[in-house]
């Protein structure tokens, strides 16, 4: 009965808003959109900003990299865009007069009956209906007749705005950290070029085959300071065996490892004991578009690793692994990878080429300084990283409770 009285005073709760049509031409306008003359296009900005599709699409507003001097259909400011063509759905809003390509459209609201932020707020939040309307069985596509016809419940304009800014805010909240997150990102990668060529107080230099580096530093090949280890073959397991098993796929584009989200395998005891990660491994993609990526295990985990992964094991007792592990980050290191890759690397990274990779030896006490150096600036980073996931988190219960009209605002009066 509860349940029963709750549905009716959620629905006695809404009773202010009502449903609308994208085509109600009293509420919006729909322009689909339409590619020019490829000759038109330009980087010299001739004509308007140019858009084909979502590749420029950000989190709210797309960065047109390129113009077009005869354009043919226009998106004007705070028009919703909206991606029509595989992948359909995403929608940003137009920060000017653009114009638009095939694969979007633009949806312009009546400024006296809907907000643009609360139709850009309520599109996203239901994106996922666009697959559900598109046609096509290889690449979706979104009609003119299928956008039509997509509904949009719109509450009181007031409540309207009040929600969009309620989300307006928590986004402008998520920019202020994503700017924090970027500025920390240069810095360490600034630090890292800077600790890993100069080291620590250094006054005289050498030069190497990868650079000028101190005068009392080493050079070595990773193949002599390590043992490097192909990954074990097994298939992942849903259910918990009580062993992770590491893959490409667990490495994060920060080449952090979320070990919850790693799945279970099943393993003998011999294989486990030869393949078992410790702390301290470092670990090398050596296929795919991840191809050169490292990551670094920081804590005792109860699992092994796949066999598209390579494993170096440190057997130099004065290498300490995680200053290796920023090496991997640095340009000296790209460099080296990188110069194989018309080569070698199109069927990935082997043991053999990973093994001759040259890299700078400074002495134990001062790895451990610049590694301690660069880790401050990684927990930094990890912490500016939880709180945007917390702030998203909180704009996504948002977004279900008030633009679904489960939670109300209140209004001034």
């Amino acid at each position: 009965m509860n349940e029963i009285n709750k549905r009716i005073n959620f629905m006695r709760s809404l009773k202010e808003w009502y449903a609308s049509r994208l085509e109600d031409s009293s509420i919006y306008e729909i322009t689909m959109g339409q590619s020019p003359p490829s000759s038109t296009y330009n980087n010299d900005r001739s004509g308007l900003p140019f858009l084909q599709g979502k590749m420029e699409f950000t989190e709210i507003y797309p960065s047109p990299t390129v113009y077009c001097s005869i354009p043919i259909k226009i998106a004007e400011k705070n028009d919703i865009l909206i991606s029509v063509r595989a992948p359909v759905g995403d929608v940003n809003i137009s920060p000017s007069k653009l114009c638009i390509g095939r694969r979007l459209a633009s949806i312009r609201c009546n400024p006296n009956k809907v907000f643009y932020l609360f139709l850009f707020y309520y599109l996203k939040l239901n994106s996922k209906k666009f697959e559900s309307i598109s046609s096509g069985s290889t690449f979706k596509a979104i009609r003119k007749n299928e956008l039509d016809k997509f509904e949009v419940l719109l509450p009181p304009f007031k409540e309207q705005r009040k929600i969009a800014g309620i989300l307006s805010t928590v986004d402008k909240a998520i920019e202020k950290v994503d700017g924090a997150i970027e500025k920390t990102e240069r810095i360490k990668k600034g630090l890292i070029q800077e600790l890993l060529i100069k080291g620590i107080g250094h006054q005289e230099f050498r030069h190497t085959e990868i650079g000028t580096i101190p005068k009392e530093w080493e050079v070595f090949r990773i193949r002599e300071i390590g043992k490097l280890q192909y990954g074990y073959t097994t298939s992942t397991q849903k259910q918990n065996t009580g062993i992770k098993f590491l893959r490409i796929s667990d490495i994060n584009d920060d080449s952090k490892i979320d070990w919850e989200k790693v799945p279970y395998c099943e393993v003998d005891e011999s294989n486990f004991i030869k393949y078992s990660l410790d702390i301290g491994d470092v670990l090398f993609a050596r296929i795919g578009a991840t191809t050169g990526k490292t990551a670094y295990v920081d804590r005792k985990v109860n699992g092994i690793f796949a066999s598209y992964l390579i494993r170096l094991k440190s057997l130099f007792k004065n290498l300490h692994t995680k200053f290796f592990y920023f090496f991997t980050q640095s340009n000296i290191y790209w460099l080296q990878v990188n110069r194989y890759k018309e080569g070698q690397l199109k069927k990935g990274l082997n043991a053999k080429v990973l093994g001759s990779l040259v890299f700078p030896f400074p002495p134990l006490q001062e790895q451990q300084k610049i590694a301690e150096i660069l880790s401050t600036v990684d927990t930094k980073l990890a912490l500016l990283i939880r709180r945007k996931e917390k702030l998203q988190r909180i704009k996504k219960g948002l977004m279900n409770d008030l633009l679904t009209g489960k939670k109300r605002v209140k209004l001034d009066s």
